[in-house]
């Protein structure tokens, strides 16, 4: 059961460095379809190694940096043109509707086409998060002195012993696309906005996660919310006032119900705004 649990954690986390990787090449590419064509190479690479039976997690872990290694020399075999300016767009909101491409309408490719890169929150942020929410319930119910209390702490510890394993071999790949170190910065970015102790779920991370890509260069965010989703809603209300309070950063919820809208006037529009911002910005990105 342990070997399944951290395969999974594995899987995870492999999965964001592949994400990772295709958003920070995909729209510099010379020819379209190359990045898609590394990525399936990609997740053949690193499922061979998660599938692969009878492997302890740790000898486990230590194949699948290898791969991530050999993944990211493929990725570094894309012809590309990097060239500094694009606008770089925050991607937060409703998890399942932000990472899955069909629901979103291909949101992200579509800010590509229309000149600009994404960086989408990615599904580790909210493991960490239901690790801090657990955590936060056994202190506030039944202390630090308990077997679930320490058995939290060693799996915390574990999860990030393997995913900085994995992340190693890309230091330089993802310099200036750090994720946060705990997530508990992200929450206390929020905190003025949306406490943590009384805001559940991703609401609380979108406002954080917007702040925080402010700091790291983003000259924008959508969030990304299915229709009537009560966390959108919130942070609609809340977005006015963080952007405000940094420098006008554009803010925009997109709201995706199936219904045909005409998506890429409004993120024409929105990429005039972030365009815009790019100009007067006073934290300017990190390249690799």
């Amino acid at each position: 059961t342990r070997d399944l649990i951290s395969t999974i954690w594995l899987s995870i986390v492999a999965g964001d460095i592949l994400q990772r990787m295709v958003l920070k090449t995909r729209p510099y590419e010379q020819h379209s379809g190359d990045t898609d064509a590394v990525l399936e190479k990609g997740i053949d690479v690193l499922g061979k190694v998660l599938s692969t039976p009878g492997i302890k997690r740790g000898e486990r872990a230590t194949r699948l940096s290898a791969g991530v290694a050999k993944v990211r020399d493929l990725f570094h075999g894309v012809p590309a043109r990097y060239v500094k300016g694009r606008p770089l767009v925050g991607l937060v909101g409703e998890i399942f509707c932000r990472l899955h491409t069909f629901s979103n309408d291909q949101v992200a490719r579509r800010v590509e086409r229309l000149g600009g890169e994404c960086w989408i929150s990615d599904v580790t942020e909210w493991v960490w998060y239901s690790n801090w929410y657990s955590h936060d319930f056994l202190i506030r119910n039944r202390g630090r002195l308990n077997l679930d209390f320490l058995t939290m702490k060693i799996k915390t510890t574990m999860q990030r012993r393997y995913e900085h394993r994995l992340l190693a071999p890309l230091a330089e790949d993802l310099r200036g696309y750090e994720e946060p170190h705990d997530v508990r910065d992200v929450l206390q970015l929020a905190k003025p906005y949306l406490p943590a102790e009384g805001s559940i779920g991703e609401m609380v991370l979108s406002c954080g996660k917007a702040i925080y890509l402010h700091g790291k260069g983003a000259d924008g965010i959508l969030d990304i919310s299915p229709f009537t989703c009560m966390n959108g809603i919130i942070c609609e209300a809340v977005y006015p006032a963080i952007s405000a309070a940094h420098d006008e950063l554009p803010i925009r919820v997109c709201y995706f119900d199936g219904v045909n809208t005409n998506l890429d006037r409004d993120l024409e529009i929105f990429l005039d705004l972030a365009s815009a911002y790019q100009q007067r910005k006073r934290h300017h990105r990190v390249y690799p």
